[in-house]
């Protein structure tokens, strides 16, 4: 495991700090699982936050864009950020309301976002980001041509000011309420890939290829 990052005034937890997780590796762990993130940014004092999907390239985030974004239009010199990735599994049912919970893993970071803008180094980000949600899909499509490069964004966020938190484990209720008579316990939640179902024009004799056929998260 690597060394825990030192969390900066804006990244320390300060509400259930015992959940916080300042490691980098326990961090990229988190992000490489998802592949949806939310995105804030700010316009003209306006708050908005933008789902979309994203990759790591090493201590870099790279986001997914329309050239047409509100974001897009705002990035000059680059554009403050705030990008979560949240992942969900299970919902903690205690025997007092007020002590549900839920099992999550999610990750802040904090950075300003900057257009990748070299038509190679572009083109090189929209295959990680291809990559990161099914390995193996990019070979085997046609290639982005010069009309879609241009509709389509990366932007790239460094991962320097960032933290994780993480619950996990059981109910966790006040002494008083373990004689409450109620079901208390956990509801686990997970992301479940079905069978591939075929496109209604595939072409005859066109197989499920194996990375779709044995896809997992």
């Amino acid at each position: 495991m690597s060394q825990p990052s030192i969390p900066t005034p804006r990244t320390r937890l300060v509400r259930e700090p015992d959940r916080a997780v300042y490691d980098r590796e326990a961090a990229y762990q988190i992000l490489d699982e998802g592949f949806l993130c939310h995105v804030g940014f700010a316009v003209d004092g306006q708050p908005f936050v933008i789902p979309t999907s994203y990759g790591r390239k090493d201590d870099n985030l790279l986001i997914h864009g329309s050239a047409a974004s509100r974001m897009l239009r705002q990035l000059k010199d680059g554009i403050p950020v705030c990008v979560t990735v949240t992942l969900l599994d299970g919902l903690v049912l205690a025997r007092s309301i007020f002590n549900h919970s839920m099992n999550y893993r999610s990750v802040v970071v904090l950075g300003k976002a900057t257009l990748v803008d070299q038509p190679e180094e572009k083109l090189e980000a929209l295959r990680l980001l291809s990559e990161h949600i099914i390995p193996g899909r990019w070979a085997d499509v046609r290639q982005p041509n010069e009309r879609e490069l241009k509709a389509t964004s990366v932007l790239k966020v460094p991962i320097e000011e960032f933290s994780a938190k993480v619950r996990k484990g059981p109910v966790v209720d006040d002494e008083e309420d373990y004689s409450f008579p109620t079901w208390a316990g956990i509801i686990p939640l997970e992301t479940r890939v079905g069978t591939p179902i075929d496109d209604a024009r595939l072409l005859p004799g066109r197989a499920v290829p194996e990375y779709a056929r044995r896809y997992s998260r």
